[in-house]
């Protein structure tokens, strides 16, 4: 089955009703050089990861200057897993290195040497990034192409990138990625979710597919 990520929370009821939707991985922004209503403090994020229950894993989504400060500040915030953009694969790898969460590398769906990242990310967040490298644009990509580096590549990928409830199961059928992460597909304002949006996404994520011979 499909898992899903909702990322970009900053509330305890949106956190919750993610998790009672049955999302598989939350997300909190911290630490990420731009600006975005769904960044929190290092203290906020922790207070929300020890509200996540266990079997939900919680990801730090962030964008450290270097890796000394990536694991500093995931050493502060005790998440699951850390996300992290813009880093190079020798980046990724002395990230893994410094800390016991797991790594996930977010990575531009376009770029050509995606395949060196198999080896040192626990997982792949395949998204559409900006002229800073980081995520959560809210813009679809090719996902042809995103369906090629799933079959590809020997690590767990996610799909990211303008993800709704109104096109992850297409998504999903065409690309058969790991798991798909969401984040303003499932707003209704910066930073504060729809209830039901995220329910009719985790819904649509994970329903069976129909097989065809």
């Amino acid at each position: 089955m499909t898992r899903t990520k909702i990322c970009g929370l900053t509330r305890e009821d949106d956190l919750d009703a993610a998790v009672a939707a049955g999302a598989d991985m939350v997300g909190f922004v911290c630490g990420v050089p731009i600006e975005t209503p769904r960044e929190l403090a290092p203290d906020r994020a922790a207070t929300l990861g020890e509200r996540v229950p266990e079997g939900v894993t919680s990801v730090l989504v962030t964008m450290p200057e270097t890796p000394e400060a990536g694991a500093a500040l995931a050493e502060r915030v005790d998440p699951d897993a850390i996300q992290v953009h813009d880093y190079s694969p020798d980046e990724v790898a002395a990230l893994a290195d410094r800390t016991d969460a797991r790594v996930l590398a977010g990575v531009d769906a376009a770029d050509d040497d995606l395949e060196q990242y198999a080896n040192p990310a626990d997982a792949l967040v395949l998204d559409s990034t900006d002229e800073q490298g980081a995520g959560g644009t809210g813009e679809t990509h090719d996902w042809e192409r995103a369906r090629a580096v799933v079959a590809d590549l020997d690590v767990p990928v996610l799909l990211a990138g303008g993800l709704t409830p109104e096109n992850v199961a297409e998504a999903v059928r065409t690309v058969e990625p790991f798991g798909v992460d969401v984040s303003s597909g499932t707003e209704r304002a910066g930073g504060v979710k729809d209830h039901a949006a995220i329910q009719q996404f985790v819904e649509r994520a994970t329903a069976p597919r129909t097989v065809t011979t």
